[in-house]
């Protein structure tokens, strides 16, 4: 499987360097190698549909263009770096130049990963790979378990969420290019946390995507809010279904990822006998094996499809997980009360027990924002085949003003939003400065050289929050400053009622993993009972000998919940109203019997573990 990446790109030989390019409609493909403002034309031998050669006297750092057909000069499409931009000459990287530290590393288990979101350009004011590892050690500190990068291949200019990437194999050079990507991971892995990338291949941006002059990448066969899709199954569709596994397969065996995150899947058209989504996920596990590491593949997918993550015995695609929006949708709207846009078909208490019950809320039935039925039965899925949050770089950027929870939600609430994400028996993921109530928005930006595509954007956005009637000025994405608003300040969390939160979030990653209930991601393990008129949640987890059951009052009102489900005395292990977490209350009972009726304070969280017998 290792050779589905050695084949693409510019790489260092003995004597010289080997250029391979698919290009199946051109007549003539030459390289031209620019050096100290010297060009050099060689021209390159057809090798079926592509063209390679070695040319000596080449070295790493060697910039260089394709010459398609005598007239066309474009980039490589697997170029490892452009210095120069996304309209510049791509630039010979030597892969093997890193020295890693990290060979005993072998990955960290599925239901062992706490994620935590970021964007490499915001998260530190250097916005940088280097930058980035300086806060490593508070992670650690938190208790996350892998870290998942917005998506970091090259984009036109130096500001951008990542997603108008148009050189998939290039790290952007504004963030540390790939040395400081590998420094990075190599950093994640001394300190025991994974690296989970985001990757899109369903789209690439429009400014500086030159995949057209080489071969039939896209078709007009399907649309995509993006454009035309990736061509996955039409004419010579089998060199671009190469061309992204072989670039999973990079990420994994290059820079040692130790997972991909694939960016809306639903706007993946394939209609082959294999869907592009089950190759890539085979290759990915087949090169894992080799390696001798755990590597997962996790879908964004708004599908409610539960093939995505059946194995491909039951006719499945075989992905490890996939984001549940359904989850997010259900939290968000009881919490803050909001119906517009795809919120309408959100807001009822019954299903955030469904959410916490069977994953999909909408699993065939009748959804009013689409007009039509929805999804399909995820209730026979393990719970860790599901990622959860209550905010994400989209539910936060793709608002208005970009605004977090935290302008909105009092602390008791955003308390109670982390404590069901976090205990939740899915995955949690945490959104970079969610964990103490950062208060920087996170508007969505941008840094097009192209007047009229940065117009247009402009105009999207605005179009695109119409349906949810926020009457707000929207952030202009090309301005540095709506990118310099973004940027968090995790010292936060030693001030005010930022310590209060960032405290309890890492007292309930603590919980999660030492209490042996938490361990078990199973259904059989997890009960849920819920009190509709006084929007009271109980979830009991049980597995290895031991019970934990957990309350979450999710009205602003002091409920009396009568105790059911359970056997024994459970002794109190957390109360998120208590002083030590900047409440004022911490008058629930120390013990709790099967049969009582406890009062639970508005918004609390409450956690009581099962005493041993005597």
């Amino acid at each position: 499987m290792i050779s589905w990446q050695l084949d693409l790109g510019a790489r260092p030989e003995p004597g010289g360097i080997r250029f391979r390019v698919w290009a199946p409609l051109a007549q003539s493909v030459s390289v031209i190698l620019s050096r100290d403002g010297h060009e050099q034309a060689v021209p390159l031998e057809r090798d079926g549909e592509h063209f390679s050669g070695v040319i000596s006297g080449a070295v790493a750092g060697d910039r260089y263009w394709y010459l398609i057909d005598g007239h066309l000069r474009r980039p490589d499409p697997a170029s490892r770096c452009q210095p120069d931009g996304v309209h510049g000459p791509s630039q010979v990287v030597d892969p093997e130049a890193f020295c890693w530290t990290d060979g005993q590393w072998r990955g960290i288990p599925l239901k062992d990963l706490i994620t935590y979101e970021l964007h490499v350009g915001t998260f530190t004011h250097e916005g940088t790979f280097d930058g980035a590892i300086g806060r490593l050690d508070y992670l650690a500190e938190l208790g996350i378990t892998a870290v998942e990068l917005m998506p970091v291949a090259q984009f036109p200019g130096d500001r951008n969420w990542g997603y108008d990437g148009v050189f998939p194999y290039a790290p952007h050079p504004a963030y540390g290019g790939a040395a400081g990507l590998k420094r990075f991971v190599d950093a994640c892995h001394r300190r025991g946390m994974a690296v989970i990338l985001d990757v899109v291949y369903n789209h690439l941006g429009p400014e500086g995507n030159y995949l057209h002059g080489f071969a039939p990448y896209f078709t007009g066969h399907y649309r995509t809010p993006w454009g035309d899709a990736v061509n996955y199954d039409g004419s010579y569709s089998d060199g671009v279904r190469h061309y992204v596994i072989a670039n999973a397969l990079h990420w994994v065996a290059e820079y040692h990822m130790d997972g991909l995150r694939l960016d809306a899947v639903h706007g993946i058209y394939d209609f082959s006998a294999r869907h592009i989504l089950a190759e890539l996920a085979d290759a990915v596990h087949s090169l894992a094996g080799c390696l001798g590491r755990q590597v997962h593949v996790i879908a964004e997918s708004d599908l409610n499809d539960a093939r995505i993550v059946i194995d491909p015995e039951h006719g499945g695609h075989g992905l490890d997980a996939q984001w549940s929006d359904d989850f997010h949708h259900a939290l968000h709207t009881l919490l803050t009360g909001e119906r517009r846009g795809y919120y309408e078909d959100f807001g009822a208490f019954s299903q955030m027990l469904t959410a916490l019950r069977d994953g999909f809320v909408y699993a065939g039935t009748y959804s009013r924002h689409r007009r039509r039925r929805h999804g399909s039965d995820s209730s026979h899925l393990p719970p860790q085949r599901f990622v959860v949050c209550i905010q994400n770089h989209d539910q936060v950027g793709n608002r208005a003003l970009g605004d977090r929870l935290s302008s909105s939600l009092s602390p008791e609430q955003l308390k109670l939003a982390a404590a069901m994400v976090i205990l939740s028996p899915y995955l949690p993921l945490l959104f970079m400065g969610e964990e103490y109530g950062e208060t920087a928005p996170f508007p969505y930006f941008t840094s097009h050289g192209d007047p009229d595509l940065a117009d247009a954007v402009r105009k999207g956005r605005r179009e695109e929050f119409a349906p949810f009637g926020w009457d707000a000025e929207v952030p202009d994405p090309q301005a540095e400053e709506t990118f310099r608003s973004a940027r968090i300040d995790p010292e936060t969390r030693h001030r005010g009622v930022h310590r209060h939160l960032f405290a309890f979030t890492r007292e309930l990653i603590r919980l999660r993993k030492i209490l042996p209930p938490f361990s078990v991601p199973t259904r059989q393990g997890t009960s849920v009972a819920g009190f509709g008129m006084e929007q009271v949640l109980m979830v009991n987890r049980h597995g290895h000998g031991d019970e934990v059951i957990c309350i979450f009052n999710l009205s602003g009102f002091e409920q009396p919940v009568p105790v059911i489900g359970i056997q024994g005395r459970h002794r109190k292990v957390l109360d998120s109203t208590e002083g030590y977490w900047g409440g004022g209350g911490g008058a629930t009972p120390d013990l709790l019997d099967a049969g009582a009726l406890l009062l639970v304070p508005p918004f609390a969280v409450l956690i009581y573990q099962k005493e041993p017998l005597p």
